[in-house]
């Protein structure tokens, strides 16, 4: 075997994190879908002071030193929308140099499913409007990144539908297959073949029948509900 030929490698001088380390600040931006009326919606904020002002954004604020990353989460999403208590799921983190007008930021998405009926949504602070937005009705004036960050908390979503059932509060507890494949389908802009997406379901071995069927319904179709949902 003959000689490798030189590489040159960079001298890494400040390798390890020391009190003279680069830093930046940190956000966390949450994509809260539900569903209403068969449609997809998503949660957006407008707000009156700060970069991107009477801009739709995603609620979203910085972290401070004693929190962790859902901690922040939970914060900034009670502190501009009245929305608390709710599951979140970390998605991706987002670190371009130039993204923020201001300094260097990172931010890290997280996305939740709820059913927008149980969580009354209040005006707080210097937010301008909140309001439920259809996914293919989403407003044109997004600020900083967020249309990318949309997108991929969408296609996170997707994803974790035909990967695993995990449908938060998008149905009620207990729910029929029909209700289920209604929830794929306008989720997934898809139209599934019945047989095909039961055999699916049952293969992953996540639902329980309830032994009642749906009440005021011809047929009376079977209630099921999640065994528990998946996670990653």
């Amino acid at each position: 075997m003959g000689n490798k030929k030189e590489v040159d490698l960079p001298i890494l001088q400040n390798f390890q994190v020391n009190l003279d380390s680069f830093e930046c600040s940190i956000t966390t931006d949450i994509a809260v879908f539900g569903y209403v009326d068969n449609r997809l919606k998503l949660l957006l904020t407008k707000r009156s002071v700060g970069q991107f002002t009477h801009h739709w954004m995603l609620p979203g604020g910085a972290m401070e030193a004693h929190e962790t990353l859902q901690e922040c989460a939970h914060k900034v999403l009670y502190a501009l929308t009245g929305v608390k208590d709710i599951h979140i799921e970390q998605v991706k983190v987002y670190a371009a140099i130039d993204r923020h007008p201001i300094k260097r930021v990172i931010t890290v998405s997280f996305h939740a499913l709820v059913r927008p009926e149980n969580h009354p949504l209040f005006l707080k602070g210097n937010v301008e409007q909140i309001a439920w937005f259809d996914m293919n009705e989403l407003p044109h004036n997004l600020g900083f990144d967020h249309a990318q960050i949309i997108h991929d908390a969408h296609l996170y979503l997707k994803n974790n539908l035909k990967d695993r059932l995990v449908i938060g509060e998008l149905l009620p507890k207990q729910f029929t297959l029909s209700e289920l494949q209604q929830l794929y389908e306008d989720i997934l802009g898809l139209q599934l073949d019945r047989r095909n997406f039961r055999k699916r379901i049952f293969q992953m071995d996540i639902l329980k029948s309830t032994g009642k069927v749906k009440a005021g319904v011809q047929g009376g179709p079977m209630l099921y509900e999640c065994v528990s949902e998946q996670t990653p």
